[in-house]
């Protein structure tokens, strides 16, 4: 197991830079996939996954090894796994702290987490423990740690600890201010990209396909009795299918639509932009350094992540994106925009939050108004410091009245083919903890509503 902030990785008796480590298995993996598939007929599987994300992906690897035998492939619309929200985030092994006692949440993050270790360990991927702090600056905001600190504990995360004063705070956190904090010592960081790759590779060893650049466009009746189900591709390809599982992510809505399901809960694209620490400061920052949230907005705050290369990100903040993969504010679909917009849940959501939401543009917009956020805990950080960096766009699930879907969605289509179309319309966050927990769920919704025999 790997720990502290070093750049420097371990492997067998030889010391490598995370840089050299990456790039030799990046190749390795990218030999792996140079073989892939690009489909050109209508080939038949028992279970098509549509989705090469790392929900789509962990869910592939998990059927297939329980159930060998299948002929299974994932079906992605992008030239690798892992393009969008799998390796657009943060990079966080979350503990579980936020989430309700007792919840789907809850339960699957704290075991994703100890699953996730678990299996780098087992593949030799790179990580780190840095742990994270969730520091309180006022009374009211410890008031709410406490409240977080009770909820950490009912959901068994590990070795959770309150730190009391500045000293406490800067044994973990030297350049770190806070009147408390709480200690997560298990919460770590890694590339979530590489780990989906991974997720590929066992599937491919383990006897699967992948098929790239195929966006799924129609699910229809296939003339081939066997393998009901015909699943088109823009580009005129075509499978044939007995089930599906489809895990798409910002477009799960549309692919729910396309068999027949209801268009809620609706998926509206919101990005995080980050900033970037000088280089030169990023020695101030060993982990993940956490605002206490403000239970009145549906976002943790602007925080310190420091990342696999050695880099600290700040933030994120939350906007609304133009388009499904709207990256910049210049990332515009007219159509997609229309569609997000004229729902009504997005509309009251917009209505509830409109004063957070113009805070959040504005920082957008003069990235130098999250200072003051950020010099609440480390205040050696200047306007000088900070620049705009990468950003990512979070699935957000909306029901009709503006609410956040903060819970599992699967739906199955009621007629002709769509009755053998599993969709996975929601998995919340954090999805990259969860991931090899959430697959096991997955897999055995897919085995009770399809009636696969273990």
């Amino acid at each position: 197991m790997m720990s502290g902030i070093s750049k420097e990785i371990l492997h067998g008796t030889k010391r490598w830079t995370f840089a050299q480590y990456s790039n030799k298995f990046g190749k390795i993996l990218n030999a792996t996939f140079s073989s892939t598939k690009q489909s050109n007929q209508s080939e038949e599987f028992d279970v098509v996954v549509v989705g090469g994300g790392i929900v789509g992906a962990a869910s592939a690897r998990e059927i297939l090894l329980r159930h060998k035998s299948l002929r299974m492939a994932i079906v992605e619309k992008e030239p690798k796994l892992a393009v969008h929200q799998s390796g657009h985030n943060s990079g966080v092994i979350h503990a579980g702290i936020y989430y309700k006692p007792g919840s789907l949440k809850a339960k699957l993050c704290v075991e994703g987490l100890h699953l996730a270790y678990k299996y780098c360990d087992e593949k030799k991927i790179p990580y780190k423990k840095v742990g994270k702090l969730i520091v309180a600056t006022n009374s009211l905001e410890q008031q709410r740690l406490a409240d977080l600190h009770d909820r950490g504990l009912q959901n068994k995360v590990p070795d959770l600890k309150v730190l009391k004063g500045v000293e406490e705070i800067k044994k973990i956190e030297p350049y770190c201010q806070g009147v408390e904090a709480l200690w997560s010592p298990h919460t770590g960081i890694v590339d979530w990209g590489l780990v989906t790759e991974y997720y590929g590779k066992d599937f491919k060893d383990s006897g699967g396909d992948i098929f790239f650049n195929f966006e799924v466009n129609g699910f229809k009746e296939s003339s081939s009795g066997s393998y009901p189900v015909n699943i088109t591709a823009k580009n005129g390809k075509s499978l044939n299918a007995k089930y599906v599982l489809t895990c798409g992510g910002l477009y799960s809505d549309k692919l729910s639509e396309l068999s027949g399901c209801p268009r809620d809960p609706k998926i509206v694209p919101i990005r995080g932009e980050y900033l970037l620490l000088n280089p030169k400061k990023c020695h101030m920052v060993k982990g993940n350094i956490y605002p206490v949230p403000d239970p009145r907005f549906p976002f943790l705050g602007v925080h310190y992540t420091p990342r696999m290369d050695g880099s600290v990100w700040l933030g994120p903040n939350a906007v609304p994106a133009f388009r499904k993969e709207g990256y910049t504010w210049f990332d515009i679909n007219v159509k997609e925009l229309v569609d997000a917009f004229s729902y009504r849940g997005f509309q009251k959501l917009i209505f509830r939050n409109v004063g957070y939401g113009v805070q959040e543009v504005m920082k957008s917009a003069f990235s130098r108004l999250q200072l003051k956020d950020l010099q609440k805990y480390i205040p050696e950080v200047t306007a000088e410091d900070i620049k705009r960096g990468p950003a990512g766009v979070r699935a957000q699930a909306l029901d009709i009245n503006g609410n956040l879907v903060d819970d599992f969605v699967f739906d199955l289509g009621k007629e002709g083919v769509g009755k053998r179309i599993l969709h996975c319309r929601n998995a919340p966050s954090p999805g990259a903890t969860s991931s090899l927990a959430i697959a096991k769920m997955v897999a055995d919704r897919l085995e009770k509503e399809f009636e696969l025999k273990k």
